[in-house]
């Protein structure tokens, strides 16, 4: 492919998809500097990518497909060097109680997202791209599932996180 046409493949790339690429930086990293550097990684990812695309699938799928190897590696590499919690860091971790509605919003937030990077790699990329609204077919275009385990395995995970969701938080005691 020529360097003009990378740029605009990437251009164009950009427009449609940074929000959602942006998403899926903040749903698989909880640091924020660390889900920037992702999306950042990904953006890089996407233009080189560009260099051998050659349409055989969409440029969603495409856009989604190449996203979701990049996090899949980040997700790997961190696991390899889990990074422990710093004293600084405690006070920023979303805590149950008895916040306002925004404060309950944005730990309801917090606490889908934290439950979606506990996931194995393949069912959080499903669920993030079922929440982004694609089809079971865009879903299985991109992860390489067919259809059919696609839409058994988006069921298992919204009954497996319902109930995770819906289950109290430990609270501890200052004993």
């Amino acid at each position: 492919m020529t360097e003009p046409a990378q740029h605009r493949l990437y251009h164009q790339a950009g427009e449609q998809f940074a929000p959602a690429i942006a998403r899926l930086s903040k749903a698989m990293e909880r640091d924020p500097e660390r889900a920037r550097d992702l999306e950042q990684d990904i953006h890089c990812e996407l233009f080189r990518s560009f260099a051998r695309f050659d349409g055989d699938c969409s440029l969603k799928t495409w856009v989604y497909r190449v996203s979701h190897n990049v996090a899949a590696e980040h997700r790997l590499r961190a696991s390899r060097h889990p990074k422990p919690v710093s004293l600084d860091e405690i006070d920023t971790l979303p805590e149950p109680g008895n916040a306002e509605r925004a404060a309950a919003e944005s730990l309801a937030v917090a606490r889908a997202h934290s439950l979606i990077r506990a996931l194995p790699t393949l069912d959080a990329q499903v669920m993030l791209l079922w929440l982004e609204g694609e089809t079971g077919t865009d879903i299985a275009d991109v992860t390489g599932l067919k259809p059919g385990a696609v839409a058994t395995r988006v069921h298992r995970l919204k009954a497996l996180l319902s109930s995770k969701f819906d289950a109290p938080t430990k609270e501890y005691d200052d004993d």
